[in-house]
């Protein structure tokens, strides 16, 4: 049986594997179906920048699921927060694989994006519990959902491989809220929904740049 300490241990081994070690998908990437015509400069630079902030909302999202295991009792919720976190890891090797191609950096400030994050879901599951850590699933994919639909909006629309990429994790992140909805997730108080905004705004915002 796992002591508090090896889960200590198995917490850093995430973080420093998610932060710093190269991505390696269990699925097949949408954009090997996908073909992209060339980009102009403006449009190349504009992927890149869209696809970092999409790689940063899967580096938070390793943490929060690493952090919302760690912080239940629940067995059933662990393996169902590992599952997802399967499936994000999938998203972050396909969001690192492009943003390769199209010559540009993941966020230089990957560590702070996933120390926050963490922080964030080891809080809620401990203090709000295993259905508002439920909830805060929900509510985090809604709003990456949005996120990601903006985004296929914005991408070039040459830009074909980008746009498999964000269309697939859309699916995903819907199916994860739903599967924490099934759960037992509760609806969160509207403040706490738009604390969740102004604190993505921020995160997407400097992402897009640094």
């Amino acid at each position: 049986m796992r002591t508090p300490i090896d889960h200590f241990f198995i917490a850093i081994d995430d973080a420093l594997r998610t932060v710093f070690a190269p991505q390696h998908a269990s699925r097949p990437n949408p954009a090997e179906k996908a073909h992209s015509t060339d980009l102009s400069p403006e449009e190349k630079k504009l992927s890149g920048a869209l696809m970092r902030v999409n790689h940063v909302g899967e580096i938070c999202a390793q943490a929060l699921y690493s952090a919302q295991a760690l912080a239940t009792q629940d067995p059933r919720l662990v393996a169902q927060f590992k599952h997802a976190s399967i499936e994000e890891s999938d998203h972050l090797a396909w969001t690192q694989e492009r943003i390769k191609e199209l010559d540009t950096h993941t966020s230089f400030l990957n560590p702070l994006w996933y120390a926050g994050a963490f922080a964030i879901g080891y809080a809620v599951g401990k203090v709000g519990k295993d259905r508002m850590s439920l909830g805060f699933v929900m509510e985090t994919e809604k709003q990456v959902e949005a996120h990601l639909a903006s985004h296929l909006e914005r991408l070039p629309a040459q830009d074909l491989k980008s746009k498999a990429i964000a269309a697939q994790m859309k699916i995903d992140e819907a199916t994860h809220a739903r599967d924490a909805l099934r759960a037992g997730g509760v609806e969160l108080p509207a403040p706490f929904k738009a604390l969740m905004k102004c604190s993505a705004k921020v995160m997407t915002t400097v992402a897009h740049h640094i």
